[in-house]
């Protein structure tokens, strides 16, 4: 009690410690001695705690958003820019054959579940990392996915399969405003291929990105027609025409690049991958800021929207001779300029697995005036003239064969720009 009251202070305790003297303090300096001893230690085993509490999460420091885009047109300042390397052929299932053409069966019959041909992707490879320096030429911070092995087969309560690739970001990754959508996907070999992302994702997300993943898909059978009645182009008219898909309305799937962004506007098609749950959940994520208007058009076989219908400039967009947009007026009656672009120069014999010849109009704008398209089509590179846009000409022909264009290939993480409505 005495010692107590002496560290305390006080009158009492001070009056105690004069009695006792000498004995007294021998005493006391023994106890403080170990007092401060006991301190140190507890100062020591704190300094663990500390450690972590520093490092804990905190709020990040107010800073300029890395992430922002609102259109398909104002100046790229930092884009993703997807990988060939080890990229798989899908396993050739109910929705990959709707989504496929017929001559094209028998390649995903005796590949499925394996690598494209080795030579061909080679050839891809070097052409995306040429697409990738001319970017950097042009002012563009380029960044990449991770490389994977997408070899393993993988099993899920619903399903089995093996993975595909992460050459196409446009449709797993789709920017508005600051904010990054997770596409959830509507093809079993593709269920994964968002790990390939992730570490982009979060360091977007650190610094500031707000990053959203929709409801992912069980891709159980149930959300695919299985006996989805294709065999001729004819089919897949009527079946386009009658509004029936292979993927059905038991839950929320979609691919980012069937929508496309015009300010406040975005575009989607009903497609063999995105159905209108998906639709209808980004509608109403999206509101009340942005509003979603569901176009179609007179495709056999819709499979994202950008070699069909790409905005390319604030009321300019080019539209697919082949597949005319349904809704064409009410682009025209908005003041919109509508372009068909040429017929594609792309030989017959080239092999085009997974896409049409119409990635000629896949093209990726670097700012209103400046285009990147392919170094093959002559016509097109006359028809950007023509709209006084200059044209950045690149060769990625063996990459166009795994499934996509310059649009397809890249997401655009940065535009210089503001939010602003281009459609009344």
């Amino acid at each position: 009690m005495l010692r107590v009251r002496c560290l305390r202070g006080g009158s009492r305790g001070a009056e105690a410690a004069h009695l006792i003297g000498s004995m007294l303090g021998r005493a006391m300096t023994g106890w403080v001695q170990g007092a401060f001893q006991s301190y140190s230690s507890s100062a020591a085993a704190a300094q663990p705690q500390r450690a972590l509490e520093e490092n804990a999460v905190t709020e990040p420091e107010r800073q300029e958003c890395p992430v922002c885009a609102y259109n398909e047109w104002d100046p790229l300042e930092e884009v993703i820019v997807g990988r060939a390397e080890n990229a798989r052929v899908p396993p050739f299932t109910v929705e990959v054959k709707a989504n496929t053409y017929e001559k094209h069966w028998p390649f995903y019959q005796k590949y499925g579940g394996q690598s494209f041909p080795e030579d061909h992707l080679k050839k891809a490879v070097a052409e995306i990392e040429e697409m990738c320096n001319i970017l950097r030429m042009e002012g563009v911070t380029v960044q990449r996915p991770e490389p994977m092995d997408w070899s393993f087969e993988y099993n899920t309560p619903d399903f089995t399969s093996t993975g595909m690739y992460a050459a196409m970001p446009r449709d797993i990754l789709m920017v508005v405003g600051n904010e990054i959508i997770e596409a959830p996907m509507a093809w079993r070999s593709r269920f994964f291929e968002y790990r390939a992302y992730r570490p982009l994702i979060k360091e977007y997300f650190r610094k500031g990105a707000k990053w959203t993943t929709p409801p992912k898909p069980t891709m159980s059978d149930e959300l695919y027609d299985q006996d989805y009645p294709i065999r001729t182009v004819e089919d897949r008219h009527k079946l386009a025409a009658q509004g029936k898909f292979v993927t059905t309305e038991h839950e929320p799937c979609f691919d980012a690049a069937d929508f496309i962004r015009a300010g406040r506007d975005l575009f989607v098609q009903r497609s063999q991958v995105t159905n209108y749950m998906g639709i209808e959940w980004m509608r109403r994520h999206l509101a009340p800021d942005y509003k979603v208007h569901i176009i179609s058009f007179k495709d056999p076989n819709p499979m994202h929207i950008d070699a069909t219908f790409n905005i390319i400039g604030p009321g300019l967009v080019l539209s697919n001779p082949d597949r005319p947009c349904r809704q064409v007026e009410m682009f025209e009656k908005a003041g919109w300029t509508v372009v068909k672009p040429p017929t594609p120069l792309i030989p017959d014999d080239h092999p085009l697995w997974m896409s049409s010849k119409w990635l000629s109009m896949n093209v990726l704008m670097l700012d209103p005036k400046r285009v990147m398209c392919d170094a093959n089509e002559h016509t097109i590179h006359k028809m950007f003239e023509h709209l006084g846009i200059k044209t950045i000409k690149v060769n990625i022909r063996h990459a166009n064969s795994l499934g996509g264009g310059f649009h397809c290939w890249t997401t655009d993480v940065r535009r210089r720009g503001s939010l602003e409505s281009y459609f009344h």
